[in-house]
């Protein structure tokens, strides 16, 4: 089955630039010019992947990456930028992007993430796939349910998103392996770009404020001073 990606681009060179890649790639390009609009055509269903300028008219690029991470149902967000700060990266990334592309760009590496976002999704519909088979578990008053994705803290439900899930299913299935931020990326995120760690603290710090009884004091998800984290053994 061909794989569609919505581009959402106002700037006609880059736009069209993206969609020939995509389709050099097998897949179907869609391009829209407005925040607003692409927003619309993804409500609408049928989107493999989005590829979002971050400054659109109509609604900026983080606005509609918020947008898409409140719909049911994970599609991978491809974030495009004329900037390079940290915090611009950060905000992306933590709006519910996936990955995070500054312009100008090379084809050859937009191809690669492309293809590495993919690989990610594969990889989460073989481990939905496993989760569902596996039985709950539980650990000094930490109960994971991974056939219902839902997560009990001494019987209260925490609401966690679908990556930081993932995240503590990770580590609750690996009990009192460490695991370096690299290594975190490459399993949960799939992908391990350099600079891209602090992705990983920003949700082991959300994950914590949501189990942890004191977030300052985690007895779940340690930290290992000077190599990474791992779950309670």
């Amino acid at each position: 089955m061909t794989r569609t990606v919505l581009i959402i681009e106002d700037n006609p060179g880059i736009g069209e630039l993206v969609s020939m890649q995509i389709k050099d790639l097998g897949m179907q390009p869609v391009l829209v010019d407005r925040g607003d609009d692409g927003l619309e055509r993804f409500q609408k269903g049928g989107i493999d992947l989005v590829v979002l300028d971050l400054m659109l008219p109509g609604l900026d690029g983080l606005s509609v990456c918020r947008e898409i991470r409140v719909i049911p149902g994970y599609v991978p967000v491809l974030m495009l930028t004329a900037k390079s700060t940290e915090l611009d990266r950060v905000l992306g990334l933590e709006m519910g992007a996936d990955d995070y592309l500054t312009k100008p760009f090379s084809v050859a590496e937009l191809a690669a993430r492309i293809k590495a976002l993919f690989r990610r999704v594969d990889a989460l519909s073989s481990r939905s796939s496993e989760q569902a088979k596996a039985e709950e578990l539980e650990v000094d008053g930490l109960r994971i349910d991974p056939v219902r994705r839902r997560v009990f803290v001494h019987g209260s439900e925490a609401e966690l998103t679908a990556r930081e899930f993932d995240l503590l299913w990770h580590f609750a299935c690996h009990r009192g392996r460490v695991f370096s931020r690299a290594q975190l990326l490459d399993a949960v995120w799939g992908y391990n770009h350099e600079g891209y760690e602090h992705t990983v603290n920003t949700h082991i710090n959300r994950l914590r404020n949501k189990v942890e009884s004191n977030p300052a004091e985690p007895r779940y998800v340690q930290t290992v001073w000077g190599v990474g984290y791992r779950f309670l053994d």
